[in-house]
C-alpha cells in the first residue's frame, strides 16, 4: 500500500498495521505525516485546545542497582553524591510545590535495595493526608519491580498495598524502547519488555491509570519503534489504562552509552515520532509534546504534528539535568507558547480534567 492509500485509509479512521506503520516511518514525507497526524488529533480531541499540568519532578533517591548505560543520574550506595531523602524532607518539598501552584508530583527515583517498602507506603500515605492538594503520580514500573524483589511480594500485592495507601496513577518511565534486543544492551538489569508490560497490565487491571513513554535516539531502529508502539497499543486495547503517550530523545552527556554514539536524535526525528504515534496509537486519548526534553520551539511545533498536550511545568527536574540538559518554564510562558501556536490553553489535572481555561484573545 503506498503513502496516498495509507492516507485514505487513515481518513476513514481505520487502524494501520505494524508493516504500514513502518512504511510511514521510513517513507512518508514529514509534512504528509503532519497532515495525517493532525487529522487524527482532531478526531480524538476536536477542540482547538492544548492542555498542560502544573507539576514538579523531584527524586527521593539516586541510589540504583540497575546501572543503565543511558543514565547520568544514578549513584551506587556509598558513592559520593548518593542520597536518600528523609520522608519529612519530601513532604516539605511537596508542600512548597503546592504553594507554588503544583497539583501533581511526578515522583521517581533509583531502584534502591536499601529502602524498605514501608518508606514507599508512608510516603504515599503522608502525601495524601498532609498535602491533599497534590496528586501523587509516583513510581515507575522498574521501581514497582524493585519493591516486589525487596519484599518477596508479587507485583500485584505491591500495587494493591500502594493502592490502599492512596496511590492511583503511575508514570510510564522505565520503558525506554520496548525491544529486548535494545534492552539487553542499554539496561540489561532493568527487566524485559514483558516485565514492563506486565506491571502496567496488572496496574491497569486494578484500576490505576498511567502514561506510556519511549526514549529513542540511541540503539533502536525503525522496527524497534514500531514494536514499542504495537506493544502499548495492544495493552491499551485490554484495559484502556494509558492516559497519554510521551516520547523523548536520549540525552547522551555524562552517560556511558553517550560515549559510544556518534549521532544524536534530530528535531525532525522527534516530530516524525510524535506524528507517527498520533497516527498509530488510535486508542490513546492524548499525545504529549515535550517542551522540556526537545526545546520550547520544537515542543510548540509538535502541536501541529498531532500532540494535544504540552506536558508539565516541571518546577524541579534532576535526571536530565545530570546529563547537562535543562529547560525551565512557568505557567505564563506555557500559555504564551500554546497561544502563539494558534491554540487555546488549559491547565489540567493528572487525569486530564480541565482546571482552568486560558482562551486566546480574539
Amino acid at each position: 500500500m503506498d503513502i496516498a492509500a495509507l492516507q485514505t485509509k487513515l481518513k476513514k479512521g481505520k487502524r494501520i498495521s505494524p508493516e504500514e506503520g513502518l512504511r510511514l516511518l521510513r517513507e512518508a514525507p514529514l509534512l504528509d505525516l503532519a497532515d495525517m497526524a493532525t487529522d487524527a488529533r482532531f478526531r480524538h480531541n476536536p477542540a482547538m485546545r492544548v492542555t498542560f499540568v502544573v507539576d514538579t519532578n523531584p527524586n527521593y533517591t539516586n541510589v540504583c542497582e540497575n546501572d543503565c548505560a543511558f543514565c547520568a543520574f544514578y549513584r551506587h550506595a556509598g558513592e559520593k553524591g548518593a542520597y536518600v531523602a528523609p520522608l519529612n524532607e519530601m513532604i516539605r518539598n511537596f508542600r512548597t510545590a503546592a504553594e507554588n501552584g503544583a497539583t501533581t508530583i511526578l515522583l521517581q527515583g533509583g531502584v534502591n535495595p536499601a529502602l524498605s517498602f514501608d518508606y514507599y507506603l508512608r510516603l504515599v500515605k503522608r502525601t495524601v493526608a498532609e498535602v491533599p492538594e497534590i496528586h501523587p503520580h509516583f513510581f515507575s514500573a522498574p521501581e514497582i519491580m524493585g519493591m516486589s524483589r525487596l519484599t518477596d511480594m508479587s507485583v500485584s500485592d505491591v500495587l494493591r498495598d500502594l493502592w490502599d495507601a492512596g496511590l492511583r496513577t503511575l508514570p510510564g518511565g522505565g520503558a525506554e524502547v520496548l525491544s529486548d534486543r535494545v534492552k539487553r544492551r542499554i539496561s540489561p538489569r532493568k527487566g524485559t519488555t514483558a516485565d514492563w508490560l506486565s506491571v502496567m497490565r496488572e496496574a491497569h487491571r486494578m484500576g490505576y491509570m498511567s502514561t506510556a513513554t519511549m526514549m529513542y535516539g540511541h540503539l533502536e531502529n525503525g522496527e524497534d519503534i514500531i514494536a514499542h508502539l504495537e506493544s502499548i497499543r495492544q495493552l491499551q486495547d485490554e484495559y484502556h489504562g494509558f492516559t497519554a503517550f510521551v516520547p523523548w530523545s536520549f540525552k547522551p552527556d555524562n552517560t556511558p552509552l553517550g560515549k559510544t554514539l556518534s549521532h544524536r536524535a534530530t528535531p525532525n526525528r522527534y516530530l516524525q515520532i510524535i506524528a507517527l504515534a498520533r497516527i498509530y496509537l488510535d486508542n490513546f486519548p492524548h499525545i504529549q509534546a515535550s517542551w522540556f526534553s526537545e526545546g520550547k520551539k520544537i515542543g510548540q511545533i509538535a502541536l501541529h504534528f498531532g500532540a494535544d498536550d504540552f506536558g508539565g511545568t516541571l518546577l524541579e527536574e534532576n535526571v536530565h539535568a545530570a546529563a547537562n540538559f535543562l529547560n525551565k518554564t512557568n505557567v505564563k510562558e506555557c500559555i504564551e507558547i500554546i497561544h502563539a501556536a494558534g491554540f487555546d490553553a488549559a491547565e489540567r489535572t493528572t487525569l486530564y480534567e480541565i482546571r482552568k481555561a486560558f482562551p486566546r484573545e480574539k
